[in-house]
């Protein structure tokens, strides 16, 4: 277990993504759409941006769909749109990606960080319930952190890897203490709970990224918000423009944070095809299943999949040991690999402010000493999964 060699005779190559093959089979009708918006010189807001967000809706079942610049700016309107500011408090995980925390941060708000499941690796409504419980006071509707006296006022759970979050769990305690819930659903289109509820339509608003690597991507930044909320829907519409409605009148002020034309245009393609690349991925993450259980079933922890829920496998992250050495092995072995997340929020440099220290999230700083994420892409063919699977397998042997 000390080499990081490649395998004798080895030739194969597996990246932790591929777009290309991706690419060649929407190709045709990529550049057609494309065609499209070249030829109306309708670049800003136009007919594919409607047709977008009235699609994802209905695919999220949400009433409405409202497309942004990108998910960051998905989460960041949404918390606008909120009336979220100093003075307010919002709690979430520490284990994402830092646009979670960031947005929340912008805005002069506090953030509070609860632990994660260990097992999902989604915020632990077990911990948010014990945070209340110990640092908050509530009356009259409201709660308050007791160390602080800022208001908590949203609940901004994270769907990460492609699995929903605890959301009844999460709900009944946003319902007990008068809190909105924003779904940070970047990872996580088509995502169910348990009945069927998608990712996007249980919290007050839902945000998604089309980040290029993300299941459903773009061919640059993009991003939408998704609420069954009419005035929500209506005040995220003029945020996005600024503030202002009609134009040039402000009653409000917002940002530019309108979805490009030619990226709604290309990601209109794309969705049709979306469940079949996200069938995909489960076949894929199926075979890693059966392929790690023979032989690693102790060494490697495997992606949890709850019952009843529909996990998207926006990753597939295992959980082993001497992960960083695993790592450097796999690269030698020409196999791409991530980490997702090495540095929980609670302890990067730009939140010391707010006092973090290792041990306020065990279950958080455990994953990211101990998760890898990887390749999980739809065009993976069975031998390159065998392949990174027994490159593992040589690692600990």
């Amino acid at each position: 277990m000390n080499t990081v060699a490649a395998p004798a005779g080895t030739t194969m190559r597996v990246s932790l993504l591929d777009l290309c093959a991706q690419y060649e089979a929407v190709k045709p009708e990529i550049m057609r759409v494309i065609g499209e918006v070249c030829d109306s010189q309708s670049f800003i807001l136009g007919p594919y941006v409607k047709r977008l967000e009235s699609e994802v809706a209905a695919y999220v079942q949400a009433k409405h769909g409202i497309g942004v610049s990108s998910g960051t700016d998905a989460l960041l309107v949404a918390l606008m749109a909120l009336d979220v500011g100093p003075g307010d408090e919002v709690i979430t995980t520490p284990y994402t990606f830092f646009a979670t925390g960031g947005v929340v941060s912008r805005l002069g708000a506090r953030l509070l960080f609860c632990d994660i499941e260990p097992a999902s690796y989604n915020l632990s409504a077990s911990a948010v319930k014990r945070f209340i419980a110990t640092h908050c006071d509530f009356s009259a509707g409201v709660l308050k952190n007791r160390a602080t006296g800022g208001r908590v006022r949203v609940l901004l759970p994270v769907h990460l890897y492609g699995q929903c979050a605890d959301m009844e769990a999460l709900l009944a305690v946003a319902r007990q203490y008068g809190l909105a819930i924003v779904e940070d659903a970047a990872q996580a289109i088509g995502s169910e709970c348990p009945g069927g509820r998608r990712a996007g339509s249980l919290g007050d608003i839902g945000c998604f990224s089309f980040f290029p690597s993300k299941n459903l991507g773009a061919f640059g930044d993009g991003g939408m918000c998704t609420t069954s909320d009419d005035a929500l829907a209506e005040k995220l519409r003029i945020l996005r423009v600024h503030g202002g409605k009609p134009k040039y009148y402000h009653a409000m002020v917002g940002g530019n944070f309108r979805l490009d034309e030619l990226q709604a245009a290309i990601l209109t393609v794309k969705l049709r095809h979306l469940d079949t690349w996200t069938e995909a991925r489960q076949r894929n993450a199926a075979a890693y299943d059966r392929l790690f259980e023979a032989g690693l079933a102790d060494t490697v922890g495997l992606p949890i999949k709850r019952p009843g829920y529909r996990h998207i496998y926006n990753q597939y992250v295992i959980r082993v040991p001497h992960r960083d050495r695993l790592r450097e092995h796999l690269s030698a072995a020409n196999v791409g690999t991530e980490i997702y997340y090495p540095v929980p929020l609670h302890l990067q440099k730009c939140f010391a402010d707010l006092g973090g220290r290792e041990g306020d999230c065990p279950e958080a700083e455990r994953a990211a000493r101990e998760t890898l994420a990887l390749p999980i892409y739809p065009e993976l063919r069975p031998e390159q999964l065998e392949y990174v699977v027994a490159t593992i397998r040589r690692f600990y042997e």
